[in-house]
């Protein structure tokens, strides 16, 4: 009998930088999915992979003085090489850079031209810098991108489009009749009430502003952009062609399920189901819109300091700790949030103090009292009840959690029946039992009831720790029969011939470990350098510097000055409520998200001048300093720590 099948893929991560813990939660659940539905007797293909055009790459691999392929080919294997740290088990690796891919891309950018769903025009609309993206002012918010809350300026660029309201009413109606398409359900409303209701204009999906995407096949003017490129990996991955689709394609399409990020709902909920439509293939089954994972209190970010990597986690947990970290404190439709402090309580709580403790005093217990062979001795206590009552209890929840994707509770369902199995033992308190002779059969039909249960714990937390849950089972020494999803029901093992006691978890002293990650994260004193020494200028009186007003204003939006390759146009809010403009000459040395944010501290009445047909109205303030080869370097005056509109004296 065939398996049934169950695609399930995550969302590609972009190659501009290595993915932090936050990026890598993605991938961990997508993992875990696909564990389980192995597990559960499927056929599972799962993909993941990363998505590699556009302009930034093509910035970023500037500033390195490398190509955009070296760039891309450096970052994706380093975020390869993160899933296989988490130790994730995904069939295909797709690169958007793949031939295959690029092949198919074109090919379907051309069936959707030449069906007239894609046409060529102008776009002129409020552009975000570091998404990428144009906006319509309805779907601003508060005047801002609402993606990342950045402030948009105003474009215009000639590019092609695809007919996004033509499918608007037909993908409402999809909404309606498939209402478990997205979940959770508080994203479907967000999609239906702030884009499909207000209508949907046409959506740009080729630009002519830069040169690094898969090019349009008939006109070399236009690189094809992210929302076909990206979203259509999905199918180009499994094998979909317009001219004759793999038997794979037709195996696995639709795909069961999409794992992305609650930021990018609408792009895998809006514009790729009106791409299936127009290419006339099925939707996804459902689209998983997870919540973020903060640190602290704040998104990560590599500007604000905050950015923690799974790998430095893994080198200091190991990886089943970081798997069980994410997968269990993410709530379902809540943000979750990270800092070292939490990490460690958790572990010691959870893994060290109730899991580890468990399997590795009942498996000791086991050895000591009855040389490792512990059967049923059919002699039950009181306790006894209790704690079949919360095995068949957390079979039954657990497997629905599991098949409604709430990981978190799943995990939460587990480890609350480790802590009933620690209870039990006190309730049975197996070291009096052992005192006393006519108690044996007892003791150890109580130690079987641990064993039993461990072994289901072992399997069931298999998904979310491999290594933890292979383990458990190997020190249990239960046969691999009785190690599948379908074995997990009490008393299928009516007898254990257990293995040494091996700890599981070692307990974490908090502050140590703190201070070993503190000391890593401190970087060493960078050697003195003796500074080229720069004539003073003429001396003036305190009436001449009383004349420069110096204020601290934030960096809202930043991008290259098209004519010239040294400037970057900032767009700055210097606390008057009227957006300034500054071009300056730093693009050397920064990239615009690099500056975005940030504050700086700028001469606020320099006389405007016109620098490459920009209105500069201003200067921000910069040191002349040395880069590592010597060079004559640029560095920006920060100001962060100061309320914005401060004036300098």
């Amino acid at each position: 009998m065939e398996k049934p099948k169950f695609y399930i893929t995550t969302a590609i991560a972009y190659t501009s930088r290595k993915p932090h813990i936050g990026n890598t939660y993605d991938i961990v659940l997508a993992d875990l999915i696909a564990r389980y539905k192995r597990m559960q007797g499927f056929d599972v293909l799962f993909q993941t992979g990363s998505d590699e055009h556009g302009q930034k790459i093509e910035e970023y691999a500037e500033k390195a003085g490398i190509t955009p392929k070296a760039y891309v080919d450096d970052i994706s294997a380093q975020i390869k090489s993160v899933w296989d740290c988490m130790n994730v088990t995904y069939d295909r690796f797709i690169r958007t850079t793949d031939t295959d891919h690029e092949k198919v891309v074109q090919k379907i950018f051309k069936k959707l031209y030449e069906q007239g769903d894609i046409y060529k025009g102008a776009y002129e609309g409020k552009y975000c810098v570091p998404c990428e993206s144009f906006f319509t002012p309805s779907q601003l918010k508060d005047g801002k991108c609402p993606d990342c809350g950045r402030e948009v300026v105003d474009a215009k660029e000639e590019a092609y489009f695809l007919k996004l309201g033509k499918y608007q009413d037909r993908l409402l109606q999809y909404y309606e009749e498939h209402p478990d398409f997205i979940t959770p359900v508080s994203r479907r409303n967000e999609m239906i009430n702030n884009f499909l209701k207000p209508g949907l204009s046409d959506l740009c999906v080729s630009r002519s502003s830069f040169k690094w995407g898969i090019p349009v096949p008939f006109d070399d003017q236009h690189v094809i952009y992210v929302w076909i490129d990206a979203l259509s990996n999905y199918i180009t991955g499994c094998g979909y062609d317009p001219d004759g689709s793999s038997e794979k394609y037709k195996k696995y399409w639709p795909a069961d399920l999409h794992v992305i990020g609650k930021d990018i709902v609408r792009f895998h909920t809006i514009y790729w189901p009106i791409i299936l439509m127009a290419l006339g293939e099925p939707l996804p089954k459902k689209v998983l819109g997870h919540p973020w994972l903060l640190s602290g209190d704040d998104k990560m970010s590599k500007s604000k300091g905050n950015v923690i990597y799974a790998d430095d986690l893994v080198r200091h947990f190991g990886v089943d700790a970081v798997r069980y970290y994410l997968l269990s404190a993410i709530p379902f439709a809540q943000d979750g949030t990270i800092t070292y402090e939490d990490f460690i309580t958790k572990y010691n709580a959870d893994l060290a103090n109730t899991l580890g403790n468990l399997v590795n005093r009942t498996v000791a217990m086991a050895n000591k009292y009855f040389g490792g062979t512990v059967k049923n001795a059919g002699v039950a206590g009181e306790p006894d009840a209790g704690l079949l009552a919360a095995v068949a209890e957390t079979l039954s929840t657990f497997s629905q959690q599991m098949e409604d994707y709430h990981n978190a509770d799943a995990a939460g369902t587990l480890m609350e029946l480790a802590k009933r199995c620690n209870k039990y033992i006190d309730e049975t308190a197996p070291w009096a039992l052992a005192k006393d002779e006519a108690q044996t059969a007892r003791l150890e039909t109580a130690l079987y009831h641990l064993l039993e249960t461990i072994r289901i714990l072992g399997i069931l937390f298999s998904p979310f720790m491999p290594d933890t849950g292979a383990e458990i089972l190997r020190q249990l020494q239960v046969g691999a029969e009785d190690t599948t999803l379908d074995a997990a029901v009490f008393g299928r093992v009516t007898a254990f011939a257990v293995g040494a006691a091996a700890p599981l978890f070692a307990r974490i002293d908090m502050q140590k470990m703190l201070d070993e990650i503190a000391a890593e994260q401190t970087p060493a004193a960078p050697e003195k350098k003796e500074t080229e020494s720069l004539p003073l200028l003429p001396e003036i009186v305190i009436d001449d510097f009383a004349k420069v007003d110096l204020r601290v204003a934030k960096v809202m939006a930043c991008e290259p000055v098209k004519k010239a390759k040294k400037l970057l146009k900032l767009t700055l809010d210097d606390g008057t409520g009227t957006p300034r403009t500054v071009c300056s000459g730093i693009a050397k040395w920064y990239t615009p998200d690099a500056l975005v944010g940030r504050q700086v501290i700028v001469v606020a009445n320099l006389k405007p001048a016109v620098l490459c047909g920009v209105e500069s109205q201003g200067m921000i303030l910069a040191a002349d300093t040395k880069d590592e080869n010597g060079e004559t370097a640029a560095k920006v005056l920060f100001a962060d720590e100061l309320p914005l509109g401060s004036k300098l004296r």
